[in-house]
């Protein structure tokens, strides 16, 4: 008795889903008053206080406003290939 293999290729499904928000380096001029352009290297927003506190929204590192840190969004990938074979008799 022969069988006959079908193969299919399939291409993925791919959904990009928003999961978080983080804050990364501060982008603001200090030295704005002056006239000059000088930043002060902060590399991460960390918040001062708690969620849902004033302090939450302050940078412990710069002292600035989360505002000035560059905004990155973290981005959950996921694949959906379904099925890629079938046998038939």
């Amino acid at each position: 008795m022969k069988r006959l293999l079908i193969m299919r290729s399939c291409e993925p499904i791919v959904r990009f889903t928003c999961c978080s928000v983080r804050y990364g380096e501060c982008r603001r001029n200090h030295a704005a008053s002056t006239g000059g352009y000088a930043i002060d290297g902060c590399r991460e927003f960390i918040a001062e206080g708690e969620e849902s506190t004033s302090g939450a929204l302050k940078c412990a590192a710069c002292g600035c406003h989360r505002s000035f840190h560059r905004r990155v969004q973290v981005y959950e990938v996921a694949w959906d290939y379904g099925s890629n074979t079938s046998s038939t008799e």
